[in-house]
């Protein structure tokens, strides 16, 4: 595989970026080793984690994905320059009192105090990719669609947040920063912000990007091109959706897969992937894919390899098998027609899991 610049950066990375959310949670210890062991043998050298993980997030296993990684970079320090390492400070609470106590804001020194904790946990002397998880301002999120003012409150300025990152850049703790869940708006002014003052320009945004959510491509996509920042998509089988493993028995039918997370996570069937309308342009999707000779996994990851708009494609996984499956359909090609009737699809149903 091919590297990829992240924005105006220096640090170019695999098309494929391995999500490891799930270890700590579905993932033990032994088989998450397994997995980065695996992933740099096919050539995934970009991970991504977070201070959050593992997801869903629970005060138990708060942080327990950092230190997996952390274990296996102990274990394996000939490897450690090979890597990228993208990791991310969680945003204002969401439910949950173990991070920063429960706080609605994120401070600079909450930043600065979340990296520190994050460098230890990863045993490494640098962060390749400091990520804000969440916006701290009022911002529709996670399945919200709509913005609305009447929340907006006073919280810590994306200015002295980028301050905080900039402090951690000078101080070599940190290589490239980033954003995530972000809006167009935000993205903006964080470059101008960066432009203006003198601190580390924005090289990647991490979004939600898949067959079932292109929202990406409204807007979005054009501020991030003409700024030259780079987008890391996630989610690119919408929790498993676009995997055709919940096709024939539905998200809670009694046959639904025992080990699939929507089987397993009361929680993530009120997000944004447990809605009916996912589902159904899910099964939608598969069809098409199965009509054309290609597996529903091997379609939905094609579209994200091969979009102009994506730099790197976050995957997620719990086995091998999982792992091979995503990194071989890297290189796969999907034909106009087919494109075609994907984008009918879309204009029908338009993006169900945004």
């Amino acid at each position: 595989m091919k590297t990829i610049q992240l924005g105006s950066s220096d640090l170019h990375v695999s098309p494929i970026c391995l999500g490891t959310m799930t270890f700590g949670e579905q993932v033990d210890e032994p088989t998450s080793h397994a997995l980065l062991s695996h992933a740099v043998e096919r050539g995934v050298t970009f991970w991504d984690t977070a201070e959050m993980y593992a997801v869903p997030p629970r005060a138990e296993t708060f942080q327990l994905t950092e230190t997996y990684i952390g274990h296996w970079i102990a274990k394996n320090p000939q490897l450690r320059d090979k890597l990228t390492i993208a990791t991310k400070v969680a945003g204002p609470s969401r439910g949950m009192p173990w991070v920063r106590g429960g706080a609605m804001d994120v401070t600079a020194a909450d930043i600065v105090a979340a990296c520190e904790g994050s460098l230890k946990r990863l045993q490494t002397d640098v962060i390749d990719l400091y990520q804000l998880h969440w916006p701290t301002r009022n911002v529709p999120l996670f399945g919200m669609p709509y913005f609305d003012p009447s929340k907006d409150r006073a919280v810590t300025s994306m200015h002295t947040q980028l301050d905080a990152l900039g402090q951690l850049v000078k101080a070599g703790k940190v290589r490239a920063v980033g954003l995530s869940n972000e809006s167009p708006y935000g993205v903006c002014e964080f470059v101008r912000l960066a432009e203006q003052h003198g601190l580390p320009r924005v090289a990647t945004v991490q979004n939600a990007y898949s067959l079932l959510n292109r929202t990406h491509e409204n807007g979005m996509d054009e501020a991030m091109h003409r700024l030259n920042v780079s987008l890391l998509a996630y989610s690119p089988l919408a929790y498993g959706l676009l995997t055709g493993k919940y096709d024939a028995s539905g998200i809670t039918g009694p046959d639904a897969p025992a080990n699939a997370r929507i089987t397993m996570f009361e929680s993530t069937r009120k997000q944004r992937w447990g809605r009916p309308e996912a589902l159904a342009a899910a099964r939608r999707y598969n069809a098409l894919a199965l009509a054309h000779g290609l597996t529903p996994t091997r379609m939905a990851l094609a579209y994200c390899y091969t979009k102009w708009q994506v730099a790197s494609t976050i995957i997620g996984v719990t086995t091998q098998a999982q792992l091979d499956e995503d990194i071989d359909a890297y290189g796969t090609t999907l034909s106009p027609e087919l494109l075609k009737a994907i984008d009918a699809i879309r204009w029908e149903m338009r993006d169900p899991a945004l």
